[in-house]
């Protein structure tokens, strides 16, 4: 059965995301559950996708441990045993979807690294020649392997509202000089990392999203989810072919399926039980092939 919404009367909630019900746990760690909600646009859809959250955590979990030696993380267990006892009532709803993790002064900027174009990158490319206003060569075609991969910001928009693409240079501007340049260039750093992992396991990333905090020392640190079906975009490496859309192991086929039916990108829709139970395939296998392990459900 699906959970769509998390209820823990003794925890005093934080938030209530498009995926993430956040629980404050102590004066120092929250508790992050990734519930079996999916967004495309930036909107929440009516249906939920049974097992789905516990897909996301078994990934995120994956790339936090892969990348620990490049950046730390805010990852503390995502053994609900090994948890604070207060939580233990709500094993059964919390198992294997979610992380107690470190609290951080969550920086308001989402860093996307693109490694190929589409998407709103090739909507925008199309109408003006640039990416977040960044001027591009001419000649590029959809899902076209960019010379070098792009770091293009978007900012953090409230529920409901629509992240916006920024150009770089805006960045100083929210998160001031040190934390801009950091942020830059470990995501690219980051990226090109799991980049080469995934390639060895037949997996294009094309693009992907990172969200960074900082902790009390002033350290930057990888938050959030990382490098999951939902904030990237996984291609299968043998059928890829530039010059048209390819087919993807991510929310594509959900936005593709959404875009079919005119979509107005404002209010969440029932979901067709094929379009969930493929959804569902596609993020199943991607964890297998990335992680080496099959999906716990």
């Amino acid at each position: 059965m699906a959970l769509l919404q998390t209820q823990c009367p003794d925890l005093k909630l934080i938030a209530r995301g498009k995926v993430r019900d956040v629980y404050e746990v102590t004066n120092d760690a929250l508790l992050f559950v990734a519930t079996d909600r999916i967004s495309a646009f930036d909107v929440v859809m009516n249906s939920a996708i049974a097992g789905k959250g516990k897909i996301l955590t078994q990934v995120s979990s994956f790339w936090f441990e892969f990348l620990k030696d490049t950046i730390p993380n805010h990852v503390i267990t995502t053994d609900i045993d090994e948890m604070p006892e207060s939580l233990h009532k709500y094993k059964e709803q919390l198992q294997g979807r979610s992380m107690l993790v470190k609290k951080l002064r969550i920086l308001p900027v989402e860093a996307i690294v693109r490694g190929y174009i589409t998407g709103s990158a090739m909507v925008e490319y199309k109408n003006k020649g640039t990416v977040c206003d960044i001027p591009m060569p001419a000649g590029l075609v959809e899902s076209q392997k960019l010379a070098e991969p792009l770091f293009t910001p978007s900012t953090k928009a409230e529920m409901g509202d629509h992240d916006e693409n920024i150009h770089p240079n805006k960045l100083p501007a929210l998160i001031g000089e040190r934390y801009a340049k950091e942020l830059t260039e470990m995501s690219l750093k980051i990226y090109t990392k799991a980049r080469d992992y995934a390639a060895s396991k037949g997996i294009i990333i094309a693009d992907t999203k990172f969200e960074f905090g900082v902790d009390e020392s002033g350290t930057l640190v990888l938050a959030d989810e990382v490098l999951t079906p939902d904030s990237s975009r996984f291609w299968p490496a043998a059928q890829y072919s530039p010059g048209k859309s390819q087919p993807s192991f991510d929310k594509q086929y959900l936005r593709d399926y959404l875009l079919s039916i005119n979509f107005d990108k404002k209010t969440g829709v029932q979901l067709p039980q094929l379009v969930i139970d493929n959804t569902m395939v596609k993020y199943t296998e991607v964890c297998k092939i990335l992680t080496g392990n099959e999906a716990v459900l």
